[in-house]
């Protein structure tokens, strides 16, 4: 009977050790999995076609789904770190859905993500990209940088490229390497780094502001009402940009938040204030 159930122990130890090492080998290969969700497409051949052919009206003004983007958003380096300004409309066609919006993604202590095109499709991968920084943190025991972070989601939005997303955003960050650093991404899968980037509709107004007025040895005063300012020029001259303005202010130590102004408020202390605004009365 011993030598039996000696005979029976070993067999099924070995039966166990077999199926430990199947799966050990099945985790090994699978272990670069893809984590990011998927996304359900049109159950045709092409779908980036059909898709142009309905969402894309510059190709097609006759296409029956016209997205229709407004915004303004901020980002410029100085020698204090990176300022960081956003309206806080959001609209639906020519109604204005909100006024309260918050178009900044904390991504981590030292990550900002901003908010341009379609509000569902930044927020869900911004946040996305949170939780892949995070998985960076935990394996690697420091900070992911900026060029990393903004690679990763570049990667992603690239695989969708032609079905339907619609981001502008700008991943804007601080790292002992890197320095302060921005990087524009964009749903077509573009990566661009760069000292200061305005996106979405009111972009024009915001840049005629923000490129008179910037230079690099702003103090972090001057940097945060210059970010300010520049979103209000954008307020004011494009429909689709308004509310207030939310403003960040990114150091080595991480990012500080500057408050949320209402842009009727200040319209009339800055307009006081330059003697600006000279076509309007009051």
């Amino acid at each position: 009977m011993n030598v039996i159930a000696q005979k029976f122990t070993h067999s099924n130890t070995n039966s166990v050790l077999k199926e430990i090492n199947a799966a050990k080998s099945d985790f090994a290969e699978n272990s670069q999995l893809d984590l990011a969700p998927s996304i359900q497409l049109p159950p045709i051949s092409q779908p980036t076609d059909f898709l142009r052919a309905h969402t894309d009206d510059a190709s097609n003004p006759d296409c029956k789904i016209k997205i229709a983007h407004g915004t303004t958003t901020l980002a410029f380096r100085f020698q204090g770190g990176i300022v960081v300004a956003v309206d806080s409309r959001a609209t639906q066609g020519n109604w204005i859905a909100s006024q309260t919006v918050n178009k900044v993604i904390r991504i981590n202590p030292d990550l900002l993500g901003t908010m341009a095109g379609g509000a569902a499709d930044c927020q869900y991968w911004e946040t996305w990209l949170g939780t892949q920084c995070r998985l960076h943190e935990l394996r690697e025991k420091e900070r992911i940088s900026v060029a990393a972070a903004s690679k990763i989601l570049s990667n992603l939005v690239y695989e969708y490229k032609g079905m339907g997303l619609s981001m502008g955003t700008m991943i804007c960050g601080y790292t002992k390497k890197e320095g302060p650093t921005i990087y524009y991404v964009d749903s077509d899968g573009s990566r661009l780094k760069g000292e200061r980037f305005c996106v979405g509709s009111g972009q024009t107004f915001a840049y005629g502001v923000l490129d008179s007025e910037y230079r690099w040895d702003l103090s972090v005063e001057e940097a945060l009402y210059l970010g300010k300012r520049s979103i209000l020029a954008a307020t004011h001259r494009d429909a689709y940009s308004g509310g207030s303005v939310n403003l960040y202010h990114v150091t080595e130590a991480g990012w500080v938040y500057h408050g949320n102004h209402n842009v009727g408020d200040i319209f009339w202390d800055i307009k006081e204030k330059e003697k600006s605004f000279n076509n309007v009365d009051g």
